[in-house]
């Protein structure tokens, strides 16, 4: 068994749980077995941390807890991430209807690994949906789904590398048309050093260049200093990061600091992603915008635009 060193309360704070709930379903339904101090004090493995957490995951999806609570963790991240699956693909209004279709067809071509079928499944969408709505509706939870179905174990990393190419051609092309001219504002866009997942920071730059901004696509993995270099170069008026995974990377807060001391105290940081919460206190630290989704990142742009606007008069 993995060392065990967490308490009740420091479970409770991790998964989101009561400190009544994580002993109920200890007690009433063997979800974990925690080891014991010599005072009989529960302690609490990262492992089982994290297996409260998915069942927390799964309670909250519709699972009651008695069905799912003696799983194998393996197959309770597999049922948490098809879960996402259904969620992200119904989350989408009911108006259009096929965008939930569109979905799970890309889905389907990235488990298959046929770049064809990815296409034209996107292409569809695009055209049903237009720029903006395939973004929103296909897309971004498309992302979401490749990063739950990734962590879950059911797709491999080549998946996910396959799809972030197959993405960032497609958004690539799509893009062409909202090319902006060079007196529009300057977007760097880019995922620092250790954080190798890029779909979410393409989208970012495709939604950026939809609502006519201009925009730099740095890629994956780089250092604070190349990405401030870049945008002092280019003279951006913002840069976006995308953070996925990992969500405890140790370097990543003094990188965030070391960009923020690089970069010309004009220059608007802004942060999404699925691991941006757990780096809140650094982004707070070095003033940056924190959005959750592309909706709220075309509004914080749209800011930005009106703010350089003003000060150019």
């Amino acid at each position: 068994m993995a060392d065990a060193y967490n308490s009740i309360k420091t479970a409770s704070l991790r998964t989101g749980l009561s400190t009544h709930a994580i002993r109920m379903w200890e007690k009433r339904y063997g979800a974990v077995e925690p080891s014991r101090t010599p005072t009989n004090r529960r302690l609490y493995s990262d492992e089982e941390i994290e297996r409260l957490s998915v069942l927390r995951e799964l309670t909250q999806a519709g699972h009651s807890i008695g069905s799912v609570a003696r799983l194998p963790t393996g197959k309770l991240r597999t049922l948490a991430a098809e879960s996402s699956v259904r969620n992200a693909a119904s989350s989408a209004p009911p108006n259009p209807p096929e965008a939930a279709a569109f979905l799970e067809e890309c889905l389907a071509a990235i488990k298959a690994l046929d770049a064809r079928d990815l296409d034209a499944a996107l292409k569809k969408a695009a055209t049903a949906l237009g720029a903006q709505g395939s973004l929103q509706l296909v897309i971004a939870p498309l992302a979401q789904s490749i990063g739950d179905l990734w962590r879950a174990g059911t797709l491999t990393a080549a998946h996910e590398h396959f799809a972030s190419a197959a993405v960032r051609v497609f958004l690539g092309h799509a893009a062409r048309p909202f090319a902006a001219a060079e007196s529009t504002p300057l977007l760097v866009i880019a995922t620092p050093s250790g954080q190798l997942h890029e779909l979410g920071a393409l989208l970012a730059g495709a939604a950026a260049a939809n609502i006519g901004w201009h925009v730099i696509y740095l890629g994956a993995s780089l250092p604070a200093a190349e990405i401030a270099g870049a945008a002092s170069q280019n003279r951006a008026r913002a840069v976006a990061l995308s953070l996925v995974y990992p969500e405890d990377d140790p370097h990543l807060e003094s990188e965030l600091v070391r960009l923020r001391e690089l970069l010309p105290p004009a220059t608007a940081i802004l942060a999404g992603g699925r691991a941006a919460p757990a780096y809140r206190d650094a982004l707070q630290r070095i003033g940056a915008m924190q959005v959750k989704n592309l909706t709220e990142l075309c509004s914080h742009l749209d800011n930005l635009r009106k703010t350089t606007r003003k000060s150019d008069l």
